[in-house]
């Protein structure tokens, strides 16, 4: 199974950029289809990005287009999620997941790194 650990969470002002990491280990990055998500304080959690095994295709929520870019470095097993523009309503707890099967099912979930933007 792969292991996955977020980074690069932070305290930011709104207008702000942060670049997000997602390190995997113990399998290859690149057998996955991989995912953000978050969970806003006393919201339900969201589907932010998603992204192909080979990085040819994405998907981004409808509030983060024009924003937020997933990207992917199978070679260095990492995953991206470049957030610019950020605004106060992003505050979460990010989290990237993995899925092996290709069914829309995530089951490897990394820690969650906290991202807390100030207006």
């Amino acid at each position: 199974q792969v292991h996955l650990v977020e980074s690069g969470g932070g305290l930011v002002q709104a207008g702000d950029s942060l670049r997000l990491s997602c390190v995997a280990s113990g399998r290859p990055l690149g057998m996955y289809i991989m995912a953000w998500f978050r969970q806003r304080p006393g919201k339900e959690r969201e589907y932010v990005a998603r992204i192909t095994r080979a990085g040819t295709s994405t998907y981004l929520m409808d509030s983060v287009k024009g924003r937020f870019t997933i990207s992917r470095d199978n070679a260095q097993n990492t995953l991206y999620l470049h957030m610019n523009s950020l605004k106060p309503e992003d505050t979460a707890i990010y989290s990237c997941a993995a899925d092996g099967d290709f069914n829309g099912e995530y089951e490897y979930w990394g820690q969650g790194t906290q991202v807390t933007v100030s207006s």
